[in-house]
């Protein structure tokens, strides 16, 4: 053989060698994994994180797989801006290793050990816990916990030598046989479509998939290696004996694969939940039955739970098909699993046969649910909504899957101690125990089961004022505190009073440079009140302080008398105060604030109301007594507008969508149909209809009178649409213009919107309102234009209101609003009493101190709120003359019941609320805002709805009294500094 040929021969037999042993290397590999084992584990012990102050600078947050939004992973970047927006900040946060954040940004899932488990916890404010959920709720705490015959079956369907204990460094995320399968399977299937492409998936990236992937799905071959290698990864983090890991992969498939869902449990996860979901099954009782001892007698309870829990494994390849659209298939799908895994060994051929005589059977209907009353969970729902809110979590159901831990305010010993009181007190003995039996309380006769109670208490601390209770006794998701639009009655002189004393300060700010001759010179008018006693008091007192000026409008008197009947509100109203005695007095406004003496307050707002009609229309007086002013001209045409425009909104809301039938009916509900009558609507509705079916409507509905044809022609020649104006018409139909002029308008346009409606009847609007332009109109006008501009005032009003912390969006344009008539909140006047004893510095108020995300995992995130910049909102010296006046109605006012019963110093306002519509009483509420010391303060609240409302006959004095009853527990919240208590917070 040539030198040449021996080359050829050696080399050839070196590249023979070379493959066998790349060969034995390969197949060695993949059999043990023992060269990923040792690199992989040595990349593990680079993969730390660890949590230290401060925002990081070196974390990665996750995309948005189903797993990391549901727990809220994907969402910490968005909570962080929502957050700082609402004064938190990050106070502690994780930094991951540079090892692990490239392995991240090369596009991997962060490796971890992840939670089988997470969700909402809410702690009090010491720490203790208010309310958890944990989700999925029924797991297997560890691997020897899970059923074998369930780890042999899903073994036999998924994976089948997953625990295989011959190779203990095996890498669980690859099954190259299953793999190579599967790769060829999706290239035949490129040649051959009708090819079918089972996975290749092991329970490892099948766990990837479904928590990390887009959509929990396999979209592309490269999203398969990502599961792939982030599963392998995550593998050896534990070290080179991979069978541990092995044995978790089984315990967190079983516990968390997707099982579909439905309305009442929302998403299911793991064997457990979709074992009580879809078929109604006790987790320990399944898991009794599921730890067969003799395999050979199988019951039939035993049977069926077993075959019920492989059916759920088997379901988890089409979820929502075969749990909630075909059971019957899951059924036959399963009975063919049986005999397969009787034939490879994984079940006894009795467990066989038992199963396949079962028939899977859902539950019919939800598995009922064990809850705490609403009563007993009303400051959790309010803590849970407010987190709701600051996160941007559109519901509770989303909220209390988030990995989240909260640190609340709540003070839970107190909460409790509070709503047991307001329980106690919806009984006779308990109501009587109170003191709620008396004068202008509950009467012997009177139910308190009626009536619901309700607390909401906060304490200023640390620069905030922080919710410590908030309570009431209804039994509904309903709050009382935060949740509803109530009549508080007096308690709106407080914010009345506050306004009044602003009032007073801009005045003495825009006069106090003034000399007494230049303010004697200020042209104001006679109605402008307020201007006008300033310019006097200050021409008197030249250079009076703040504090005098503002003691000095608390000495301006008004009448008691409700004699006077008030233009506002669109019209005349009278006030009656609640003693007839305080009729003839007058009374300063201290006095009348002291003794909420209501004609007080009424003429107070009157005054109230014109200052701010002269702040934005100074020349108000001159020019509405000009009949000819562009001014009360632009005035009249507002008011046409609005009115006009509250008419179509009503009519459109009546007609729309209505037959001619039924717009007729409704047209004479209340008013008496006649021939005539109904003549001119139907030609006004529907001019284009023919004389033949105008004469059949009119003799079907026009009952007992003979119309010959002779009169129905007269009556369809005379009253057609152009004989007669739309206020004509609308006068002889007795029925409004604008109601007529919709309805035609609907008849032509069936789909026009209310928008294109009020556009196009701009001219019939004005046209039913010419009567009021005529010059012999001019009182009527004028009293429009009155209104117009009472209503621009309370809008400014309302602004002021707003600012300090008032929850609507409107007042009602009425004196009546100094009295109640607007509405109000519990917890919104709670906000301006803190206001008040914080010295006019605006301290949040807040339900959450503290929130940590993802505790344990890299991407753990602590949120504390930071204290802001001071914000004062009411200048010092209003809130001390408010304050002695809220301490004059206790020590001898509306609430002097109440005096004594505190060591520190107390003050509020009562309120009693009557809200009547017509006859109808709809509620009744007795409120009193207070503060105790200087740190307490919140609102007291008692209400009773219709139909029960018009039995009672309470005033404020009984949530006084409620007060009084529960002056013991008040004290033990915050107690006097170095004394400690059951019910006080620690922080």
């Amino acid at each position: 053989m040539s030198r040449r040929g021996w080359v050829k021969y050696v080399v050839l037999l070196a590249c023979i060698v070379l493959a066998y042993v790349a060969y034995v290397l390969v197949s060695n590999e993949v059999r043990t994994s023992r060269w990923q084992a040792h690199y992989l584990t040595q990349l593990g012990r680079h993969l730390r994180y660890a949590v230290h102050p401060g925002a990081s600078d070196s974390i990665r947050f996750p995309g948005h797989g189903p797993y990391d939004e549901r727990l809220g992973y994907a969402e910490i970047p968005d909570f962080t801006k929502r957050l700082e927006q609402r004064g938190y900040a990050i106070d502690a946060q994780a930094r991951i290793s540079q090892r692990m954040r490239e392995l991240v940004d090369d596009g991997l899932f962060p490796p971890y050990v992840e939670k089988m488990q997470a969700g909402l916890d809410l702690q009090g404010c010491n720490g203790d816990p208010l309310y958890s959920q944990r989700y999925p709720r029924r797991v297997y705490p560890d691997f020897a916990a899970v059923p074998p015959v369930l780890v042999r079956s899903l073994l036999f369907i998924e994976n089948h030598d997953l625990l295989n204990p011959e190779y203990p460094q095996r890498n669980p995320a690859v099954d190259w046989r299953r793999f190579a399968r599967a790769s060829l399977d999706q290239v035949l299937h490129l040649v051959s479509r009708s090819r079918p492409t089972p996975g290749g998936s092991t329970l490892a990236t099948q766990i990837e998939k479904y928590r990390h992937s887009p959509g929990g799905q396999t979209e592309s071959p490269s999203e398969k290696l990502r599961q792939m290698a982030s599963a392998s990864v995550r593998a050896y983090l534990g070290g080179e004996d991979t069978l541990p890991w092995r044995q978790h992969i089984v315990l967190e498939y079983v516990n968390t694969v997707p099982l579909s869902g439905n309305v009442d449990h929302g998403e299911v996860q793991g064997i457990g939940d979709g074992l009580w979901t879809w078929y109604g099954e006790d987790f320990d009782d399944a898991n009794r039955l599921l730890d067969m001892g003799d395999d050979s007698v199988v019951t039939v309870p035993q049977a069926k739970v077993f075959k019920e829990a492989l059916s759920l494994m088997i379901a988890q390849r089409r979820p929502s098909y075969y749990l909630l659209q075909n059971t019957a298939a899951l059924d036959r799908l399963t009975d063919r699993y049986l005999r397969l895994l009787a034939r490879a060994g994984a079940i006894s051929p009795a467990q066989r046969d038992a199963a396949l005589a079962v028939r899977l059977q859902q539950a019919r209907a939800a598995a009922p649910r064990v809850t705490e009353s609403f009563v007993e969970r009303k400051a959790v729902n309010g803590v849970r909504t407010t987190l709701s809110a600051m996160l941007g979590v559109d519901t509770l159901y989303h909220l209390d899957r988030l990995d989240l831990t909260a640190r609340s305010t709540i003070d839970q010993a107190a909460q409790q101690a509070f709503t047991d009181a307001l329980q106690r007190v919806r009984t006779p003995d308990g109501a009587r125990a109170a003191g709620l039996y008396g004068k202008d309380m509950l009467q012997p006769s009177d139910d308190p089961g009626r009536l619901t109670f309700s607390v909401v208490l906060y304490e200023q601390r640390h620069g905030a004022s922080l919710l410590r209770v908030q309570a009431d006794s209804v039994d509904q998701p309903f709050d009382i505190n935060n949740g509803a639009r109530l009549n508080l009655g007096s308690t709106a002189k407080l914010r009345t009073l506050v306004t009044y004393l602003e009032i007073v300060t801009a005045l003495r700010e825009r006069m106090v440079g003034l000399s007494p001759a230049e303010l004697r010179k200020l042209p104001l008018s006679p109605r402008d009140a307020l201007s006008s006693w300033a310019a006097d008091y200050l021409a008197k007192n030249p250079g009076a302080t703040l504090p005098a000026m503002l003691e000095a409008a608390m000495e301006r008197k008004y009448s008691g008398n409700p004699g006077e009947a008030f233009a506002t509100g669109g019209g005349l109203q009278s006030f009656t105060n609640f003693e007839p005695s305080e009729n003839s007095q007058f009374f300063t406004v201290r006095t009348g604030f002291q003794h909420s003496v209501n004609l007080v307050f009424v003429r107070l707002m009157r005054d109230i109301v014109r200052y701010e009609v002269h702040q934005f229309e100074p020349s108000v007086d001159q020019w509405i007594a000009d009949p000819k002013s562009p001014e009360r001209q632009l005035y009249l045409d507002r008011f046409v507008d609005q009115e006009s425009s509250t008419f179509m909104r009503r009519f459109y809301l009546e007609y729309q969508g209505r037959s001619l039938d039924q717009v007729l009916d409704h047209m004479f509900e209340h008013v008496q149909q006649t021939p005539r009558r109904l003549a001119v609507v139907l030609r006004s509705v529907a001019p284009d209809m023919d004389e033949a079916q105008f004469g059949r409507l009119m003799r079907a509905r026009i009952k007992g009178v003979a119309l010959t044809d002779a009169d129905l022609h007269g009556y369809y020649e005379k009253y057609a649409i152009d004989k007669y104006s739309l206020n004509d018409r609308g006068y002889l139909a007795h029925v409004h213009p604008l109601a007529l002029w919709l309805a035609n308008a609907l008849r032509r346009e069936p789909k026009a919107t209310f928008a294109q409606l009020l556009e196009q009847s701009r001219d019939a609007r004005r046209e039913v309102y010419a009567w009021l332009y005529k010059p012999n109109r001019f009182g009527a006008q004028t009293d429009r234009i009155r209104h117009q501009l009472e209503i621009v005032a309370f809008q400014r009003i309302g602004e002021d209101w707003r600012r300090l912390g008032y929850p609507f969006d409107n007042l009602t344009p009425s004196l009546a609003t100094a009295v109640g008539a607007s509405g109000d909140r519990p917890q919104a006047l709670s906000r301006l009493m803190g206001l008040i004893v914080s010295d006019g510095i605006d301290e949040p108020m807040t339900s959450v101190r503290r929130l940590d995300f993802a505790a344990g995992t890299p991407y753990e995130t602590r949120f504390a709120q930071r204290a802001g910049a001071p914000d004062r909102l009411l200048p010092s010296e209003i809130t001390t003359v408010v304050r002695r006046s809220l301490e004059d109605v206790v020590t001898g006012g509306t609430a002097r019941r109440l005096n004594g019963a505190f060591a520190e110093a107390v003050g509020g306002k009562t309120g009693t609320g009557d809200q009547r519509f017509g006859p109808r009483r709809v509620n009744r509420s007795a409120t009193f805002v207070f503060f105790v010391g200087d740190r307490l303060f919140g609102t007291i609240t008692a209400y009773v709805h219709e139909p029960y409302a018009a039995r009672y006959s309470f005033t404020s004095a009984m949530a006084v009294q409620f007060l009084r009853s529960l002056a013991p527990l008040v004290h033990q919240l915050a107690p006097p500094e170095g004394e400690t208590d059951a019910l006080a917070c620690r922080g």
